[in-house]
């Protein structure tokens, strides 16, 4: 368990997205960790007392002027025993009132009070994260040191679906073990592993270009995985709606020569690397420097292939483990070892777009890991998070083979 005998004090405030709080204070004491809740006034309209008493063990507290036998000075005792304060959900109120230095309540107060690291799970509607005063607010406390999980976009408590729904409870048990562990120790220690993730985006016009639904979530949970574990990660992505993990380098790009540029020079330095962005296999030959207009009648565009990343790297490997990925919706396997063939790939990432759990945006996967040997390995409907898991236990183990192979002290790049 992961956060055995860590201590997190779970601040809970009053929007919607309360009910998922005994799923995040589940979570964290199935790592380990001793957890207490504090809410505000609000937040019981949401998520009562007694569900988060009955899962935390502890009293549930909310008043900052009430009686207490272990703490006598409730807010002080409580900022003190916390080794982190994890604010699930984090409402544009309670924002607004940290970055101003507001202590009003016992969730403010024990903000201002607490010496330990403070992580932020924000929720709100899209227009009110998107205003321009609760940005500056997010901005000020990320600047004075506080953690922030990027709140997904997807279905929202009024109906409308857009940016501001709060992280899944996986998200925010992760981040709680980023900020409380680091990454010491791990299995992965003194591994270099470079990952790439989300999309490519290729520009038509100066409004519109090329691009996929990929969200960016599958090598973001590698890069975060792989940092907890032990290695030093770098992360190269396009635009995605995450934040990056802590303690992973990070490079950001648009298109698929400015990935391909990126991970080229970091290639030589790592011993591993996952391709699991989804790059755009054309691009238009010329980007017009003008919006395109309509002129009626069909408008044709001449695309020519773009790069191809993982073959490119796949040429001059050497001893690296490369993992490429494979989304298919037809002769999937075929078609995965032949990619893999191609791009001289250790391991290949096999999914299937029709399968339930599977494909763009979502919180899980279902993946098939094809091999050289001709070997392969089908995983259940697993979180990304556990499935980075046991890709990393692949390349761990493969990485280890090699190194034996080629003798102790010899690098095998």
């Amino acid at each position: 368990m992961r956060l055995e005998g860590r201590r997190v004090l779970l601040g809970v405030s009053g929007g919607i997205a309360a009910y998922k709080a005994p799923l995040v204070l589940r979570l964290l004491q199935e790592e380990g960790a001793e957890a207490r809740v504090v809410r505000t006034a609000s937040a019981a309209r949401f998520v009562t007392d007694p569900t988060l008493s009955v899962l935390s063990g502890h009293p549930v507290h909310g008043d900052l002027f009430a009686a207490d036998e272990e703490f006598p000075v409730l807010h002080v005792g409580l900022a003190g025993w916390a080794e982190l304060l994890l604010v699930a959900p984090a409402t544009a109120n309670l924002l607004g009132k940290m970055a101003a230095g507001i202590a009003d309540d016992l969730l403010t107060t024990i903000c201002l009070a607490t010496p330990a690291p403070v992580l932020l799970a924000p929720a709100m509607e899209e227009e009110m994260l998107e205003h321009p005063r609760v940005q500056a607010n997010a901005a000020s406390l990320r600047a004075a040191g506080a953690g922030w999980i990027e709140p997904e976009s997807g279905y929202l408590a009024s109906g409308a679906s857009g940016r501001g729904r709060m992280a899944s409870p996986e998200v925010i048990l992760e981040a709680a073990v980023d900020r409380l562990t680091g990454a010491r120790g791990g299995d992965l220690e003194g591994l270099r592993i470079l990952v790439t993730a989300g999309p490519t985006v290729e520009d038509l016009d100066p409004v519109r270009f090329l691009s996929n639904r990929s969200s960016g979530k599958m090598g973001f949970a590698l890069a975060r995985r792989a940092r907890q574990r032990g290695a030093e990660v770098h992360l190269v992505t396009g635009p995605v709606e995450l934040s990056p993990p802590e303690g992973v380098r990070t490079t950001f790009v648009r298109s698929a020569a400015e990935m391909l540029q990126a991970c080229d020079a970091a290639f030589e330095a790592v011993d591993a690397a996952f391709m699991a962005a989804a790059v755009s296999d054309y691009r238009p030959r010329h980007i017009s420097a003008e919006k395109l207009k309509r002129a009626g009648g069909q408008l044709g565009l001449e695309l020519v292939e773009n790069p191809d990343i993982a073959a490119t790297l796949g040429a001059r490997k050497g001893g690296r483990v490369l993992v490429a990925f494979a989304m298919e919706t037809e002769d999937g396997e075929f078609r995965a070892r032949e990619k893999g063939r191609r791009k001289q790939a250790d391991l290949v990432v096999l999914n299937d777009l029709r399968v339930p759990g599977a494909g763009f945006a979502g919180d899980t996967n279902v993946v098939t890991v094809l091999d050289g040997e001709g070997t392969a390995e089908r995983l259940p409907r697993l979180s990304k998070l556990e499935v980075a898991d046991r890709l990393l236990d692949r390349v761990r183990d493969l990485l280890g083979q090699r190194r034996r192979g080629a003798g102790e002290g010899e690098d095998s790049r």
